[in-house]
């Protein structure tokens, strides 16, 4: 009768406790500890398994979570995709300082608020869950169709057209192409006083297992707060934001051109 290899039961006995507090991280020492496993044991076998793509850590000490590979295999359910989202959001709104929230597709020309996170004082910018936004809302159009096919672009702008909501909206096509193109290069959609000369945004996609936009994140303040002068940070934290999302729901970002 073939014996079980220690190795190998180690690692499931790893990925089993990862997943039981997942989407929470679980720290090394608590797998050293819950697991009885010597401490180099488990870092070995966490390794082996992060290369492999099986677990992943943010690096930052806050412990070891199931891996892109894993969960590309396995599948998600939404109500596990919004745990991870609500925790990446609450987090980037704390870095923020701004309303951060996740759209997705409603209907052929919406968008819908999925989940959202609020951090300050004051009087702010927000948004409810369920809230909707047009097709060409700016910084939210330009995170869905950056990376998708020109041809299809076309098309949607075509059906539902572009709507000038203030002075500053970008609507001609070679402008709306270019604009597209510079998302794609950043990582990131920026609008400054385009849907409202009061208001600037950022957003950035969630990439699914196919390497699709399949979420938008958004992030919406006031233009005295959101303006040229720092939406480069504000979007590079956004954009980081979704590329973790996209790790931990086991999707594939594109590759850079």
């Amino acid at each position: 009768m073939a014996s079980d290899v220690p190795a190998v039961t180690n690692a499931v006995r790893i990925l089993e406790r990862i997943s039981r507090d997942w989407p929470d991280a679980v720290a090394s020492g608590s797998l050293i500890d819950d697991l009885g496993l010597n401490r180099s044991t488990c870092y070995n076998i966490l390794g082996t398994l992060q290369r492999a793509g099986w677990v992943a850590s943010r690096g930052d000490r806050t412990g070891w979570s199931l891996g892109p590979r894993l969960l590309s295999l396995t599948g998600m359910s939404t109500e596990m995709v919004v745990d991870v989202v609500q925790q990446e959001l609450d987090d980037l709104s704390q870095r923020l300082g701004f309303i951060a929230f996740a759209v997705q597709r409603h209907g052929a020309d919406e968008y819908a608020v999925l989940a959202k996170a609020e951090r300050g004082q004051g009087i702010r910018i927000t948004a409810s869950i369920g809230d909707t936004f047009p097709f060409s809302a700016p910084a939210i159009m330009r995170a869905f169709h950056a990376w998708a096919d020109p041809a299809e672009v076309e098309r949607q702008v075509d059906k539902h057209g572009v709507q000038a909501f203030t002075p500053e909206t970008i609507t001609g096509r070679d402008a709306l192409r270019a604009e597209l193109a510079a998302t794609r290069e950043r990582g990131y959609g920026v609008s400054v006083r385009e849907y409202d000369l009061g208001q600037s945004g950022v957003s950035a996609p969630v990439f699914d297992t196919r390497g699709q936009v399949s979420l938008v994140l958004c992030s919406l303040a006031f233009s005295s707060e959101l303006n040229e002068d720092n939406v480069d940070r504000a979007g590079a934290l956004i954009r980081d934001c979704g590329l973790r999302i996209t790790a931990r729901t086991g999707g594939v970002a594109p590759q850079p051109e």
